[in-house]
């Protein structure tokens, strides 16, 4: 028997999915029936997803242009968005990851960058959508971040600090707004196959003078599922937290990682 998840229905703003994990998350929520917001820094890219996932679904799927490190682009994304599907039920805080790097590499500039792209567009994000929720008395905010929240991982420093932040104000939030019919959940991928990914690989192998699949054999050696994940299995999380039968879940961590992270 398929289990009702019950947002059909509901929008939701999807960020960065124009691919990706934030892909993946907008065609499952329009999968389970929802109006999907999508948006990216790239307008091309993210309308040929929208108009992807409209014809596989029949959902309205509407797709704008945002830069989220900028406080004016948010705004006027969540005004479009409005005016297109009306007040907005479910939130997906996904963003592109900083670059990788250790301590020392890192300038000012670097660090600058990351608070805005990583946590800043969290916390703007959220504070524009949670009054539609409020007023409704009901609402999902999902945020998409690492394993690294649970265990740092060597090199991305800059992703390691900024998402525990945003990790942090899920928690003391869920405290804020817990009576309100309101959940705030993070979900924290492990190594999901994706441009990203490869990307992180091939970087961290021309230091080490290795080969990226030598390195990524490696690494699956210490998963317990001896395989990388695919940003599906990452979007049935997200779409699970998003929905009516996870009401009683806020304030929490999901590791989708294959059991990489070790600790109980």
């Amino acid at each position: 028997m398929k289990m009702d998840l019950g947002i059909q229905g509901q929008t939701a703003l999807v960020a960065a999915s124009s691919k990706g994990i934030g892909r993946a998350c907008a065609l499952c929520l329009a999968k389970e029936g929802c109006n999907v917001i999508c948006c990216s820094r790239t307008l091309d890219e993210v309308m040929q997803t929208a108009e992807s996932i409209q014809r596989q679904t029949g959902q309205r799927v509407m797709a704008f242009k945002a830069d989220l490190t900028l406080p004016e682009e948010i705004d006027e994304l969540i005004e479009k968005s409005r005016e297109a599907l009306g007040s907005i039920d479910i939130l997906v805080n996904n963003c592109g990851g900083p670059p990788p790097g250790q301590f020392m590499s890192l300038e000012d500039e670097n660090w600058e960058l990351a608070y805005q792209t990583t946590l800043m567009s969290t916390v703007r994000l959220t504070k524009r959508v949670l009054p539609d929720m409020q007023a409704a008395k009901w609402g999902r905010i999902i945020n998409i971040t690492s394993v690294s929240v649970r265990q740092p991982v060597d090199g991305l420093m800059l992703s390691t600090a900024f998402r525990a932040g945003v990790v942090g104000m899920s928690k003391t939030l869920a405290n804020e707004i817990g009576e309100e019919g309101i959940t705030i959940n993070t979900v924290a991928p492990g190594y999901i196959f994706t441009k990203r990914l490869e990307y992180l690989f091939d970087s961290m192998a021309h230091q080490r003078g290795v080969s990226s699949d030598v390195l990524m054999d490696e690494v699956k050696t210490r998963i317990p599922m001896a395989r990388f994940a695919s940003p599906e299995e990452v979007a049935s999380a997200v779409t699970f937290l998003a929905s009516k039968q996870a009401s009683y879940i806020t304030g929490t961590i999901l590791p989708v990682d294959g059991g990489f992270i070790r600790s109980i």
